[in-house]
């Protein structure tokens, strides 16, 4: 098959790419997401699809949204990002744009993308942890997608690591997205510049000199110059992916973990603490062959280019 596009729905932006075989994209597109509703978006994607489709030759469409997605990879079951429930994503974009559509689960997407074309090139067992607002995972499984019976695995985000811990937006407590995220990263430097404003300084200066103004950019930026708040929400954030991670190896055994998500551009600020804390962690450590852990090369890319080439095998 020649050219797809992929489609990546997130909840304040949606991105689309005409991508080749290669994994290379040759056009791109971005939108504001229109709210909350569906029909909005659906209609959003599709003109998305057809611009796309003026200049170039589209053969499918493939496209990720955060949420559970149905067995036959056609509607969205739930999605608390976007206030789905039960919505018919593949037929109400192929009725406009009269094309096949494939949908996946984004976090699915984004490890095939990685799998196919990036850091998991190769390795046929694999897991992705996305570390973003949230936490998102993929698994590839003898170079297979791993989808489970009904679609919805490898939501790993929803781990229960601390029993009658931190509410999440799920309706359960202590969830590993609420202490290994993005949100959590945030959470905890703004706590600890509270706590210890003296040491803060070049965090809070970064943003509007209050903890409650403190960003994740800004969290990034403060460690990389040696703020002590700042690496010390890190190494928070770290510890708690890295022990989450030896969980899932004690299930899966994978060959490779790939660490992708807005979080993971700190690169190593991230990956050296993790790789220590998840060293520490798994189980039969010293009688084991442990898993390489990588941050993801595809960057924001991933989801997209995931989401085409999976509109090729249908």
């Amino acid at each position: 098959m020649g050219l797809t596009v992929g489609i990546d729905i997130g909840g304040t932006k949606i991105a689309a790419g005409v991508v080749d075989e290669e994994g290379r994209i040759l056009a791109r597109v971005r939108a504001a997401t229109p709210g909350r509703d569906a029909e909005q978006v659906e209609q959003k994607v599709s003109e998305m699809v057809l611009s796309l489709r003026n200049d170039h030759d589209i053969e499918a469409v493939g496209i990720g949204a955060a949420g559970f997605v149905d067995e036959k990879r056609s509607r969205v079951n739930f999605a608390p990002n976007l206030g789905w429930k039960d919505e018919p994503l593949r037929m109400a974009v192929e009725s406009v744009v009269d094309l096949p559509v494939v949908v996946e689960n984004d976090a699915n997407a984004a490890a095939w993308g990685e799998y196919r074309f990036g850091a998991g090139k190769g390795r046929d067992f694999l897991v992705t942890i996305t570390v973003g607002t949230g936490i998102g995972a993929g698994i590839i499984l003898e170079g297979a997608l791993y989808r489970g019976r009904w679609g919805a695995a490898a939501e790993f985000g929803h781990l229960n690591v601390d029993p009658g811990g931190r509410p999440c937006g799920c309706g359960n407590r202590g969830c590993w997205e609420q202490y290994a995220s993005g949100n959590a990263l945030v959470r905890e430097a703004r706590y600890l510049a509270s706590e210890r404003r003296s040491e803060a300084e070049t965090l809070l200066d970064l943003g509007d000199g209050t903890p409650e103004g403190v960003q994740g950019l800004h969290v990034t930026q403060a460690a990389r110059e040696g703020d002590p708040v700042a690496l010390a929400a890190f190494d928070f954030v770290s510890r708690w992916l890295g022990q989450g991670m030896a969980d899932v190896t004690a299930i899966l055994d994978p060959e490779c973990f790939v660490i992708g998500g807005g979080v993971s551009e700190a690169g190593e600020l991230l990956l050296a603490s993790t790789v220590r804390a998840f060293t520490e962690s798994v189980s039969g450590k010293e009688t084991r062959q442990l898993p390489k852990i990588v941050i993801a090369k595809l960057g924001n890319a991933a989801g997209l280019v995931g989401a085409a080439d999976l509109a090729r095998f249908r």
